[in-house]
């Protein structure tokens, strides 16, 4: 057995006794007092929700590989879609409570999607040169001293940007649905938010970088570990000067977030400095690997808070493992390999379900759950289910996005190709002839004196 495979398989070990020692020694959740939830108009509010996810998150994933690919004309016709239900949204649809209220952050990101949609399809009908707004001279103008190719990196910027608007009106929905993360659950709910959805960021990037042959195979001057190491760096100095307030006590949620905070600077800095000059290091991928052991042992007031946080850990550590795997034992310290392996795919998708794990694991929702009379087995699997969808819509957006990028160089440079390529032979035999004729038209200096 090979050197990957024991390791493979201790980590398996591992997690699977520490998974069996965790689950025996917890007793369930009191369920005395908690009642039913009473949901009113289940079907309305759910087709609200689908649609909402429909037009305000999968159709700007779809016009963002548009845009990026250089179909900004497209991505304009699309995007007017998005943008009259984004309108709709902000203006007449509610994701009321059942007291008929929707909390003000819920209404402020619909507004801000709306704004952000129509600015982008501003700036993407000027950069494709749409008739509409061309015929104003003052727009004529502004595309002049501007430029085509600026206007549509601001329309690719905005475009993404109501990527990740649309991912929090789609994630905040159901929470003012339920009425969650009011009054002292408003801190916890903006940390699990923020959290889980920077390890989803984080294992779309990985992805991004593997996926995409130009950014995998690039020849920089850095690996992505280095820039690994100065985010985790920076992330890591905010969050120790943020988690508490100086002058007043430590409580011990603080203490631990801002030993976290010092671990991420700390081991930021040491990958700093074992990555430069363009070489691989595993520090960031062990900081994620200490960070969810770290989770996996924060006890909560409810057992299956405590078990979902610890499934949290146990993945993230498993995401973070793996990449270390990746890194020493399949690339070898190499930056890429030819071509894509199987294994290289499960690092990205563990710190995506890692995310969506932690952004289920708020006491309120927990609450619920057990309301409902579910288990902790049945909403964990609902969390990955959850995941797996995320992973699969984020390959299927930059599958689509090769897709069009390789069907627009065919369509453009394909005749070109092709008429180069007709006769080579007879370019080669031109370039003969001509270095024939210089040959027989240069005179040595000696006999042009006599």
């Amino acid at each position: 057995m090979s050197l990957l495979w024991r390791l493979r398989y201790l980590l398996v070990s591992l997690a699977l006794v520490n998974a069996v020692r965790a689950h025996g020694d917890m007793n369930p959740d009191n369920l005395e007092g908690l009642t039913s939830p009473d949901i009113q108009s289940a079907g309305p509010r759910s087709f609200h929700w689908i649609c909402t996810v429909l037009f305000l998150l999968l159709l700007p994933s779809v016009v963002t590989c548009l845009t990026f690919a250089g179909k900004i004309y497209s991505a304009v016709v699309f995007q007017s879609v998005g943008g009259i239900y984004a309108i709709l949204e902000a203006a007449i649809f509610r994701f009321n409570d059942n007291n008929g209220i929707e909390n003000r952050t819920s209404r402020g990101t619909a507004w801000v999607l709306a704004l952000l949609v129509w600015t982008a399809i501003f700036f993407g009908g000027l950069a494709s040169g749409t008739s509409v707004l061309i015929k104003n001279k003052k727009l004529q103008a502004f595309v002049s001293r501007t430029g085509e190719s600026k206007l549509a990196y601001v329309h690719r910027a905005l475009s993404f940007a109501s990527i990740l608007a649309g991912w929090v009106k789609v994630c905040i929905s159901p929470v003012a649905m339920f009425g969650f993360c009011r009054e002292q659950h408003t801190g916890q709910c903006i940390a699990h938010g923020i959290m889980g959805s920077s390890f989803i960021l984080y294992g779309f990037i990985y992805t991004l970088v593997l996926v995409i042959p130009w950014i995998r195979n690039a020849k920089t001057s850095y690996t992505q570990d280095h820039i690994d190491s100065w985010i985790m760096c920076i992330w890591g100095i905010v969050n120790t000067f943020t988690e508490h307030r100086w002058g007043k006590s430590w409580k011990m949620s603080e203490y631990e977030h801002t030993a976290m905070g010092v671990l991420w600077w700390s081991g930021g800095l040491l990958g700093i400095f074992l990555s430069r000059g363009g070489r691989r290091t595993f520090i960031p991928s062990l900081i994620i690997v200490f960070t969810g052991w770290a989770m996996s042992q924060h006890t909560q007031s409810l057992v299956i808070s405590t078990k979902v946080h610890f499934l949290f850990g146990i993945v993230l550590m498993f995401g973070g493992a793996l990449r270390i795997v990746e890194i020493a034992f399949l690339l070898k310290d190499r930056r890429t390999l030819d071509k894509i392996q199987s294994f290289q795919y499960l690092p990205p998708f563990c710190l995506v379900c890692s995310g969506v794990l932690f952004m289920g694991a708020t006491e309120e929702q927990l609450e619920l759950v057990l309301r409902f009379k579910a288990g902790y087995s049945s909403y964990s699997l609902l969390l990955i289910s959850g995941s797996f969808m995320v992973y699969l819509w984020i390959l299927i957006c930059l599958e689509f996005y090769l897709h069009l990028v390789r069907a627009t160089e065919d369509g453009l440079f394909y005749g070109y190709s092709s008429i180069a390529n007709v006769h080579p032979e007879t370019e080669f035999e031109l370039d003969d002839a001509i270095h024939e004729e210089q040959q027989s038209d240069s005179v040595e200096p000696g006999r042009l004196e006599t």
